[in-house]
């Protein structure tokens, strides 16, 4: 993965040189500053930085003493690091499927998905676009369960005009560099309006110490470095405009793609952020041979569904039609901030040339 700056190097570049100037790299003055920063960026009122977004889930468990014989309730379709954190943290993940238009996690699938073990749902604001949280809301009441939110593709994003991550008890954020928000690096952070929560989190990254030397409980050491947390605190800044150039974008393509065969969600909530924009093609292989040939890159996110992981062989079985369907359809056309209007018209140009095989729509029926 090659990535560059781009508007934000002066700031980047003035960020690494401060914190190699301090000579202090970890949990510092700029991690503070950042989970202050981000937390207001995020209307949280606490923010506490860790070293990736699936340590940031998997740590909001630990704090919430979820773990060995409770479930957590996860989509089936998602990156494999939400489940996984699931298991870190010594719980165990259980599969819903997925709303066939909105693409993210079914609250009727979670509601049947309830069981006695159950103590958390997870669920993740796919691709920018928030789940349905007041659905999710009122089966985590009526059953007395927590909501973690996986924030990792949705910086910025909201729910009915309410911030992802502060919905649930937690929100998990990965700062991964792909992210609308991304690190030179690793890095992640939890948000949550519960003090107690944050100060135990914080605790918890620090190998469980409550000053130094003094652990007064079983931690572990995922601290966000001083030099990430610099360079997050001179992209922040950005974030506004740049997911504004995200949703212009995403526009542009809904617009232009209106014409071709291609099925592009529907945006369920305007506070979609649009980290990734996908579209779904029956001959979805076929059309990404396509982009690849006229010098367009593509990705599938993601081509297998969590419960179908080679990883997670060792769990009951989970059907989840939907999620399946999606994977074998999905596809993410190029968007990111310094992409131009003219590239996304080229794109769109390739995508109209495409000509399906013939045997993609015998396989529809």
């Amino acid at each position: 993965m090659v990535l560059g700056l781009t508007e934000d190097r002066p700031e980047v570049e003035s960020a690494i040189r401060r914190v190699i100037d301090r000579g202090w790299f970890v949990l510092g003055p700029e991690v503070e500053a950042f989970e202050t920063e981000f937390a207001a960026a995020c209307g949280a009122a606490h923010a506490v930085g860790v070293n990736t977004g699936t340590d940031a889930l998997m740590l909001a468990l630990r704090g919430l003493d979820i773990g060995p014989g409770d479930e957590v309730i996860a989509p089936a379709l998602t990156a494999a690091y939400t489940a996984l954190a699931i298991r870190m943290a010594g719980a165990t993940p259980v599969f819903a499927d997925i709303d066939p238009t909105r693409g993210t996690i079914s609250p009727q699938a979670v509601e049947v998905a309830v069981t006695r073990r159950t103590r958390a749902i997870m669920p993740v604001h796919l691709y920018g676009q928030a789940a349905d949280m007041t659905a999710i809301e009122a089966i985590a009441t009526r059953h007395r369960l927590a909501i973690v939110e996986d924030c990792a593709q949705a910086h910025l994003a909201t729910s009915a005009g309410r911030p992802v991550g502060t919905i649930g008890i937690a929100g998990a954020f990965s700062f991964y560099p792909t992210k609308n928000l991304g690190a030179l690096g690793d890095g992640g952070a939890i948000v949550t309006r519960d003090a107690a929560l944050a100060g135990r989190l914080r605790r918890l990254r620090n190998g469980g110490q409550a000053s130094r030397y003094q652990h007064v409980e079983a931690g572990v050491n995922l601290r966000l470095d001083e030099m990430q947390a610099g360079i997050l605190r001179a992209r922040l800044p950005f974030l506004p405009a740049w997911t504004a150039r995200r949703r212009h974008l995403a526009a542009r393509y809904r617009t232009a793609l209106a014409g071709t065969p291609l099925v592009v969600a529907p945006e369920a909530d305007p506070g979609h952020v649009y980290h990734l924009f996908t579209v779904c093609a029956d001959a979805r292989d076929a059309l990404q041979a396509h982009l690849a040939a006229a010098g367009i890159g593509t990705l599938v996110h993601y081509p297998l569904t969590v419960p179908r992981q080679p990883a997670f062989a060792d769990l009951p079985p989970s059907s989840c039609p939907e999620a399946d369907r999606l994977a074998a359809r999905v596809l993410s056309l190029p968007l990111y901030p310094a992409l131009t209007d003219a590239t996304v018209d080229e794109v769109v140009s390739a995508v109209s040339r495409f000509q399906a095989p013939a045997d993609s729509a015998a396989a529809r029926r």
